[in-house]
């Protein structure tokens, strides 16, 4: 089953100060989605916003951007019903972050949320794999989690091949040092819900370079429908 190429500027690499502008910005710039970094200080050593920042963007946003938030917190089931009051759409917790999985899964799913499941670079995609079908989405990390602009470790490409191989219909996301020098590696892989930062909120084109991530995360897709 060939999944849709998605493209999600990570909204903490724009200017914070005009955080409603930015997140319209990009969406006017071609986003499918906003990737809303949440940082606690403690699971990761920085701290950036929480669900009141969340609720202010999805009332000045509407009711139509997909929020996908990305949980670097160390108590991923604290926020499971705030960030749904909020807005949020997609929960993305870390699996180093909790002992008890299952219960988060079935909480972010009674909260009407789609669930996404995080791995560090470190941790074995092995250890993902048997909630993988419990899961909308994996997120293999490509950048240790915590700040933006970090190198992009391509090692970690051999982890989305092998979930893309063993899930097919998964939708598998990937974070850290995307752009336009990296994103063949990712579509080639199998990534199909792409996140990117400075990439894109930095350039003096933003629609050029999502539009360029799109085309070859669907330019793979379609290639490996053809391999088939």
């Amino acid at each position: 089953m060939a999944q849709s190429c998605k493209i999600g500027p990570s909204i903490l690499n724009s200017d914070l100060s005009q955080l409603g502008a930015e997140c319209k910005r990009m969406l006017d710039c071609g986003a499918d989605y906003l990737h809303l970094d949440v940082m606690d200080g403690h699971f990761v050593p920085n701290i950036t916003f929480g669900h009141p920042v969340v609720e202010c963007l999805r009332k000045e946003l509407g009711k139509e951007p997909f929020f996908d938030l990305h949980m670097m917190v160390s108590k991923p089931e604290q926020w499971v019903k705030p960030m749904a009051v909020a807005g949020a759409n997609q929960y993305t917790f870390h699996l180093e972050a909790t002992n008890s999985p299952g219960p988060l899964i079935k909480d972010i799913r009674e909260n009407c949320m789609k669930v996404g499941l995080a791995i560090k670079p470190g941790t074995t995609v092995e250890d993902l794999a048997p909630w993988a079908n419990q899961i909308d989405m994996a997120l293999v990390m490509t950048v240790e989690p915590g700040f933006g602009g970090q190198k992009f470790m391509s090692d970690m490409m051999p982890k989305v091949q092998w979930l893309r191989t063993q899930f097919p219909s998964l939708d598998i996301e990937v974070d850290g040092g995307v752009g336009p020098d990296t994103i063949h590696k990712c579509a080639e892989a199998g990534a199909n819900m792409i996140v990117s930062g400075s990439a894109v909120m930095k350039s003096d084109d933003p629609r050029s370079v999502i539009n360029l991530l799109r085309n070859a995360c669907v330019e793979a897709v379609q290639k490996r429908c053809l391999d088939r």
